[in-house]
């Protein structure tokens, strides 16, 4: 066992005792939770933490495989969407296809790599029914369609993609460098003990948070860690809020 792990405990148990001493919640800040499709995997956990602390979070959908072999905006996720829509939180596009916006070209299009590791080019139009393509099945599957938000997969984006996004309507939304929960980086190098701690030792007013319903390669998952996360950040003032829009 790592010296963060053997930690974890005695880190939990300080949280609830601060998070218990803190009284009624008093705002002295506030902080946006955002969380990415990804895989899945903890979808439904993630969800049950976040009603048992009443926070509201700024979901981006795309369309990726997940756990169960199925794909996140499959009819198969329509129940899970509609009851996230019931509870009020947010919604943005992460992309249709979850690939990577690579440089802007000489030609106006953009190079997009896939998830399979292959390039297509795309015009302003092209991106623009990327980042529209769930907005459509998310209407269809809850009734109610995205904010007009989005996030590039991996954050990474291109003055030409930037543009065509906005002329449609949609505004990025990146996070801040402590808001970087670390979820995807490998648990035996960034143990979750050493992630909570960084976490709530560097947040601050105004910082958007991001982290993913599922990862495919960390093996400690650090989704139950949202829990003391979200106890100990409320313990200093901090409220949560969705992602405003206009």
């Amino acid at each position: 066992m790592s010296t963060a792990s053997r930690y974890l405990p005695a880190l939990l148990l300080a949280i609830a005792g601060l998070a218990h001493s803190a009284g009624p919640e008093s705002c002295r800040g506030t902080v946006y939770l955002t969380l990415d499709t990804g895989n899945m995997r903890h979808a439904d956990e993630i969800a049950a933490i976040l009603n048992k602390h009443q926070v509201k979070a700024t979901f981006f959908v795309a369309q990726e495989k997940t756990l169960r072999g199925d794909h996140a905006l499959d009819a198969s996720w329509a129940d899970y969407w509609k009851a996230r829509v019931a509870e009020g939180h947010a919604f943005g596009s992460h992309t249709w296809r979850h690939g990577s916006f690579r440089h802007d070209g000489a030609d106006g299009k953009v190079s997009y790599r896939l998830m399979d590791g292959t390039r297509t080019q795309l015009d302003a139009s092209q991106i623009c029914a990327e980042l529209k393509a769930p907005d459509t099945r998310f209407q269809a599957l809850t009734g109610r369609p995205l904010d007009p938000l989005w996030r590039a997969p991996g954050g990474r984006t291109t003055r030409l993609t930037l543009e065509a996004a906005q002329a449609c309507g949609y505004r990025h939304v990146s996070w801040a460098a402590a808001g970087f929960l670390g979820d995807e980086l490998p648990s035996h190098t960034h143990p979750n003990a050493a992630l909570l701690a960084r976490a709530l030792a560097q947040i601050r007013d105004g910082d958007i948070l991001m982290a993913h319903l599922g990862i495919w390669s960390r093996q400690d998952p650090f989704a139950p860690m949202l829990d003391p996360l979200i106890a100990g950040l409320k313990a200093r003032g901090l409220c949560f809020a969705r992602i405003p829009t206009p």
